[in-house]
């Protein structure tokens, strides 16, 4: 029966390719036609220069001249080719709309077979040109414990990126941040497979609604290199990669399929992802059911020579890329030996068909040979609107995550208070994150600014910087001390800075290839919040950075502590309102705290092993083991933040107590407000798989769900959790459901379980 499907589908095509051609349009231009008819119609039209092209970017640069294409240039680089995709970076939202517009009118008018050219560009938490809205950075995006709001900011970004004329973005990242010395933690949306998962998911789906492709990556485990060092080497075995890494890609598989994905510059096991044919085809390809391209990322074929080591010139990484699965290869010419390789019987055509197929089943399914490139959007009513400046501040809003509260300083209030001392690198700086076009203060409001807009001139505001982000110069110090000194309560804004590719600002100490080898506060930051606790004054710090640094003393000394992460161009409007009680906290930390280096790694699902035997918990005053002078407890633990009310749990309720791997397990929990404010709670469901055949983290979040509750008020929380989700990958390698007991945790963090109940699996 299979056989016979099979041959009446490929007869329909044949007959619809056929009716085309009669009708004097080539299939592949016929809209009507399924998407393989009119792959399979123009690859064979195509010469094998022409395909190898396919499977080769361009950059803007390559052919611009102060950000304005050179038609001149641009004929004399392309000669006539289409290629896979055009980069444009350093570009203005108006010159990447008339760029596209320019090269599509290029394809159209020169290309023998109008092959259109995918706009490329990076979007992480914004589009990266000049004039898009700066939202707050992914991992402040996450922080959120908010779906909906990455959902709805992912819209934005996706119809700011349409009306630039952009049809790809390289972006979510899905990357697990274990790795805290990593300069890229802030990209990532934290430390949870299922936590990144629905933010992936989240992200994806809006940009798919909009018609706009985009770009998962780093696939796979690029969150946790050696030594915290961009690039490096990831250690782990097939397990680990199949239960935290591959955990998120395949949940946003399942609901949110996209047309591409980056291969990671890391080796897994001693292979290079980027000539794995075992991740990118066998698993990704094979297991996952991806059905679209695989990008390179910048310069990871050419890395298996240089880097790796594992080729021996670029013909051999090309051709390693190649039958591993890498369909494109970005910032490279090692593809440009492809044809020589075909010629000489090295690598079959087939190989190079295979990789074409999947950029033009990417391009047919997107539109793009479709698409009317004569018209343009009105940017002026679709980018950096006022519902999208609006968005950004709400999402601010919501990231900021409240971890100390001593004796209920926060919020302040302004009607009370004569003076505030605003202090820090941070208080009079906007900080966005890597991967975004500017940081100039011109571009977003500072936290000093913020201040200024929500006290209204009731409070006198004593500024001081202090510092400077990484130095340890402390000229700069007395300043800070006297206008503590001045004042009734001190705010201090530290943290860090980060670069971004292409613009490696001066200072930065995170972001793409700015790693850490020691992750307490750079500089002397940590110096200068000492200095001003010093003078007796209530301190409240606010750590302005894209990944935890370890903090221990701030929290055992000042009084109240919030995490602010980098929150795009609200950033100071947000965090004022917080301050000054207008807004009620609700952020979670997606990342916990490490008491220092020594303490890494620190995330939450830990082996039981992990944190020591004895559990003889040394100080310097009184030695023990399980550390001599410490303990491995985090500072904050993954999922606490606290807000301006109290919450109570009560009443948990499952629909069984026995369950088989078919079934799906109902849980019910009533939480109450109980005390004078509004206020969202982040409900979370861990789970404990408390004996099974190998070795499982103590918990892993499988749901959770953010609620608004007034005060006084209850709200039933409802989660639906199926068994099959309980699986782990046994000693034989597959994936099952284990019968024995799991616990169900229910509570504010993963260290503060409020209640919990025992199902069995049989």
């Amino acid at each position: 029966m299979k056989t016979k499907t099979l041959g009446v589908t490929a007869l329909i095509c044949l007959a619809v390719s056929i009716q085309s051609c009669g009708d004097g349009i080539p299939a592949y231009k016929n809209p009507d036609n399924p998407v393989e008819v009119r792959v399979a119609d123009l690859l064979k039209r195509m010469t094998l220069e022409e395909k190898i092209a396919q499977m080769q970017d361009l950059k803007f640069k390559d052919f611009s001249v102060d950000g304005k294409v050179d038609t001149v240039k641009m004929d004399s680089v392309l000669k006539g080719m289409s290629y896979a995709s055009v980069f444009g970076s350093r570009l203005s939202v108006e010159q990447m709309q008339e760029s596209m517009f320019a090269i599509n009118k290029y394809m159209a008018e020169h290309n023998r077979l109008g092959i259109p050219v995918l706009g490329e560009a990076e979007s992480l938490h914004g589009l990266i040109h000049d004039g898009a809205t700066i939202f707050p950075q992914s991992i402040a995006l996450s922080s959120t414990f908010n779906p909906d709001i990455t959902h709805r900011v992912a819209t934005v970004i996706a119809q700011e990126a349409k009306a630039t004329g952009v049809d790809q973005v390289l972006s979510p990242v899905l990357d697990l941040a274990r790795e805290l010395r990593w300069g890229r933690v802030e990209e990532t949306y934290g430390e949870d497979p299922y936590l990144v998962g629905r933010m992936g998911v989240a992200y994806v789906s809006a940009f798919n609604k909009e018609g706009v492709m985009t770009t998962l990556k780093h696939f796979l485990a690029h969150g946790s290199p050696t030594g915290g060092l961009n690039l490096a080497s990831v250690t782990g075995c097939e397990r680990d990669l199949r239960s935290l890494y591959l955990k998120p890609f395949q949940d946003v598989m399942r609901e949110a399929m996209p047309y591409s994905v980056m291969n990671s510059y890391n080796s897994y096991e001693s292979v290079p992802v980027a000539a794995s044919h075992w991740i990118l085809d066998d698993i990704l390809r094979g297991e996952m059911g991806f059905k679209g391209y695989i990008s390179s990322d910048w310069g990871s074929v050419e890395m298996l020579r240089s880097l790796h080591h594992t080729a021996k010139d670029k013909a051999d990484a090309a051709c390693q890329a190649v039958i591993a699965g890498v369909d494109v290869e970005v910032d490279g010419d090692c593809y440009e030996t492809l044809d020589s390789l075909v010629r000489s019987g090295v690598l079959p055509e087939k190989e190079i068909d295979k990789c074409v197929s999947r950029v033009l089943t990417a391009k047919f399914a997107m539109g793009l040979f479709d698409k009317d490139y004569t018209k343009r959007a009105n940017l002026s009513q679709t980018v950096h609107t006022p519902e999208a400046v609006e968005l950004a501040l709400v999402a601010a809003r919501e990231s900021a995550i409240l971890v100390k509260n001593e004796n209920s300083l926060l919020p302040l209030d302004a009607n009370k208070l004569r003076s505030v001392a605003v202090i820090g690198p941070n208080a009079a700086q906007v900080q966005f994150g890597d991967y975004m076009w500017t940081n100039s203060n011109e571009y977003g409001i500072t936290p000093l600014q913020g201040i200024e807009a929500v006290t209204q001139g009731k409070v006198k505001i004593n500024y001081a910087k202090g510092c400077e982000i990484h130095t340890q110069d402390r000229s700069g110090f007395s300043q800070a001390v006297t206008a503590a000194r001045n004042s009734d309560v001190a705010l201090l804004f530290v943290g860090a800075m980060s670069g971004s590719p292409g613009r490696p600002w001066p200072n930065s100490v995170s972001g793409e290839s700015f790693d850490l080898s020691d992750i307490s506060l750079p500089g002397c930051q940590e110096a200068l919040i000492r200095a001003v606790k010093a003078t007796g004054k209530p301190t409240i710090v606010v750590l302005v950075a894209g990944k935890p640094f370890a903090i221990p003393w701030v929290k055992d000394n000042c009084e109240a502590v919030i995490v602010q992460w980098y929150g795009g161009e609200q950033e100071g409007r947000a965090i004022a309102e917080i301050l000054f009680g207008e807004v009620n906290p609700s952020g979670r930390l997606n990342v916990s705290f490490p008491q220092s280096t020594g303490h890494l790694p620190v995330f939450y699902n830990y082996y039981p092993s992990d944190k020591g035997f004895y559990h003889d918990h040394g100080t310097l005053e009184k030695p023990g083991r399980d550390y001599v002078f410490s303990s491995p407890d985090p500072v904050w633990a993954f999922g606490h933040g606290l807000s301006y009310t109290t919450f109570k749990y009560k009443s948990m309720q499952i629909s069984n107590k026995e369950f088989t791997d078919d079934d799906t397990c109902e849980i019910t929990v009533e939480v109450a407000n109980t005390g004078k404010r509004d206020g969202k709670e982040v409900v979370q469901l861990y789970v404990n798989d408390i004996v099974s055949s190998v070795v499982t983290p103590v918990k892993e979040l499988r749901r959770f769900e953010k609620v608004f509750i007034p005060a006084g008020e209850t709200r039933t929380v409802k989660f639906n959790l199926p068994i099959k989700e309980l699986a782990l990958w046994n000693t034989d390698m597959k994936e099952v459901v284990e019968p024995g007991d799991f616990e169900l945790q229910v509570g504010a963090a993963s260290d503060d379980i409020r209640l919990t109940e025992i199902i069995t699996v049989k």
